[in-house]
């Protein structure tokens, strides 16, 4: 066995004795080309997009600056798949595999997990991969420029979904549900026989077709794979597929903070307590762990944006120093992010932490606006409600088939970027072949049209 090997073993028997439980995990070595691409593909074989190579040109640039190193890439599932960065360290890629027997704990006992993976089964990686075959054989059989339009109409959508509804959805009924008969009583019949009272006859209008979309549709991926009038087959499984994958990520993107403050609680409890781990090693290490975990930017400059790993962490050992790992493991198992942010982070962690909302304009520079703890919360759990994307919802399909969305703004609280609205609005109606609308409003409340 390897070095790191006898270490990974090691890490793994001391997580079961601490009471770890989580799916097999398979890691793997991988050089630092293929970790680029599984981090902005977000798989290891993913539908190919012009999209995914702007992000990953970007990461390139990213990387050359100093920034944004990547340790390892892990995906939830039975079993768990992993990638270590051939070009760490042994300290490091020992960290990294304590770090990942954490996730995997984690989103084997999380219930947002859980519920994903029971729809969805538990190997990612070969449902994306068997998508990905499906929509190669789409670009041999169409041509790479057809597939590609519906991939963009497909990818601008991907965040308008349902994420409290199911994988696997029944289309709407055809038929608005007949009322049920109304039971006569005595008082009824004694009346109709009175004299000159007849049956009236029963209207004949025959059954009548539900409206579509019966209710406002918020699942955008959803609803155009089966209610648009002109697809194909093929286009149809493409807007399916990327709702899956979309789905998949979902658990992963709710719960960021929790997921990587469990998993930096647990490597740097797992590294604390083996003792077999040379000195060095473990020295080696530990300063990975600060480097990964720290709260500030670049020469101990204020950072500007919450490091998640930071703000988990602190609040894991907080919340299991006060109450036990007990506790811990209900709410890891319960929460998200939102109620693990509104639950745990108290005022006292809040000062401690140095938090602040903060306002940025050209003529201000950078303000500090306010410490109250709520407007805290409320600015970490902003970008996270509803996937990070506006609330948006097909609301009706008129006769002539063009299709009217909606932005549900008072709930969601935040107003269009209208540049980028319009664009998607343009993808939308390339693949529904028929005009679009869209109803929100301007900055004064006043309301808007946007058409394509």
């Amino acid at each position: 066995m390897s070095e790191l090997e006898q270490y990974a073993a090691g890490i793994e028997e001391l997580a079961k004795r601490l009471g770890l439980d989580y799916y097999n995990v398979d890691f793997e070595i991988a050089p630092a080309s293929l970790m680029t691409e599984i981090a902005v593909y977000g798989l290891p074989i993913r539908m190919p997009h012009w999209s995914f190579g702007v992000r990953y040109i970007h990461q390139l640039v990213r990387q050359s600056m100093g920034h944004s190193k990547i340790f390892e890439v892990m995906f939830p599932g039975d079993p768990c798949r992993a990638f270590l960065m051939d070009g760490n360290s042994i300290a490091e890629n020992t960290l990294v595999t304590a770090h990942v027997l954490g996730h995997a704990d984690f989103s084997k006992g999380n219930e947002l997990f859980a519920r994903f993976h029971e729809m969805a089964g538990g190997n990612i990686v070969e449902h994306a991969a068997a998508h990905a075959q499906r929509i190669q054989q789409a670009i041999d059989a169409v041509g790479l420029e057809k597939v590609e339009a519906v991939l963009d109409a497909a990818l601008a959508l991907e965040s308008h979904v349902d994420v409290d509804g199911d994988l696997h959805r029944a289309p709407y009924p055809e038929f608005v549900p007949e009322k049920a008969t109304v039971t006569q009583t005595a008082f009824h019949r004694r009346f109709r026989d009175l004299p000159g009272e007849a049956e009236p006859a029963a209207p004949d209008v025959g059954r009548i077709r539900a409206a579509v979309p019966p209710h406002p549709e918020f699942d955008l991926l959803w609803f155009i794979a089966h209610y648009a009038p002109e697809l194909e087959q093929w286009e149809r499984d493409i807007f399916l597929a990327v709702r899956a994958e979309s789905l998949y990520f979902y658990p992963v993107f709710a719960c960021q903070i929790m997921n990587e403050g469990w998993a930096s609680y647990w490597h740097a409890r797992l590294l604390r307590e083996a003792e077999f781990l040379p000195q060095p090693l473990y020295l080696a290490a530990i300063k990975a762990h600060s480097d990964v975990v720290r709260p500030y930017a670049a020469g101990q400059e204020t950072a500007l944006a919450i490091n998640p790993y930071h703000l988990g962490f602190t609040l894991w050992e907080h919340l299991i120093e006060r109450h036990g790992m007990p506790r811990a493991r209900e709410v890891m198992r319960d929460e998200d992010d939102f109620g693990f942010i509104r639950n745990f982070l108290d005022r006292e962690l809040a000062e401690k932490l140095d938090l602040f909302v903060y306002e940025a304009s050209a003529a201000d520079g950078i303000k500090v606006v306010n410490r109250d703890l709520n407007a805290i919360r409320e600015a970490i759990l902003s970008p996270k409600f509803n996937y990070g994307a506006p609330r948006v919802a097909a609301t009706d399909v008129n006769t002539d088939g063009s299709l009217v969305l909606a932005h549900e703004h008072a709930t969601d609280g935040r107003g269009l970027d209208l540049g980028r609205a319009k664009r998607v609005l343009e993808y939308t109606r390339r693949v529904w072949r028929r005009p679009v609308r869209l109803l929100t409003v301007n900055d004064r409340g006043e309301p808007v049209e946007l058409t394509a």
